[in-house]
């Protein structure tokens, strides 16, 4: 389909056999931007990108004279990639992708983007995304730091409030594992006294995975849980 950006630039799903034309794209877009080295060569790429279109949803922007300069790929909730070449930056590529993101996700989506490239930061905050946290990077392959930035969509506050409910869902699972090993420790104790120099490590270990909180606020926060922990322990049979 032709956009409103260009008469000369055609969005059009991918078709089976484009995955070297998408890795071009890739690796040209990766290399001209801020962004660390990727950690895999061009033929890896081409085969991770040639098996995602059998089971992701792939969309790929033709620039007349030029052939394929951009791609989008979607799963579920998620904006995987989106690269343009260099040859076709500043052309409205990039936004007319997106735009096409927002209108196959509608109810919003989250993506992940290095913290060092500013320029694709600035490119989705024009667009309407906010920056949701940033990590230390040793969850992605390059370990470099990274930013989860979203689209909320049509009705913001229900996708949002949406990933918190995901967030107290893993948060549930990790306190019932913390005051489980609380209890598990305290037949080896040689006292029932509390460590305050051990809480306050605990609590600058938490600072340093979320500096936003502080150690003193999540030394409160740490006091709390086991606190509360010590006391189910204690009421248990």
């Amino acid at each position: 389909m032709p956009t409103d950006a260009s008469a000369d630039l055609w969005l059009r799903p991918a078709e089976p056999g484009e995955g070297a034309a998408l890795a071009a794209v890739h690796l040209a877009a990766r290399r001209a931007a801020p962004m660390p080295e990727p950690v895999h060569d061009p033929a890896d790429v081409t085969r991770w990108l040639s098996g995602r279109l059998e089971s992701d949803e792939v969309w790929v922007a033709d620039l007349a004279g030029h052939g394929v300069v951009g791609y989008a790929r979607l799963t579920p909730g998620w904006l995987d990639d989106l690269y343009v070449a260099p040859v076709a930056a500043r052309r409205g590529v990039g936004s007319a992708l997106l735009d096409l993101v927002k209108s196959r996700l509608p109810e919003g989506f989250c993506l992940w983007v290095f913290a060092s490239n500013a320029p694709a930061r600035a490119f989705y905050a024009r667009h309407g995304l906010v920056e949701l946290e940033a990590t230390d990077g040793s969850a992605n392959e390059e370990g470099a730091p990274d930013v989860r930035m979203a689209w909320p969509g049509a009705d913001p506050l229900r996708f949002l409030r949406g990933l918190v409910d995901d967030v107290d869902a893993q948060l549930g699972d990790l306190l019932a594992r913390r005051a489980a090993l609380t209890r598990a420790i305290q037949p080896f104790k040689g006292s029932t006294r509390r460590d305050p120099g051990r809480e306050r490590a605990v609590a600058e270990t938490l600072a340093a995975r979320a500096p936003e909180l502080g150690a003193e606020r999540l030394e409160r926060i740490a006091h709390v849980i086991i606190t509360e922990s010590l006391e189910a322990a204690a009421e248990r049979p």
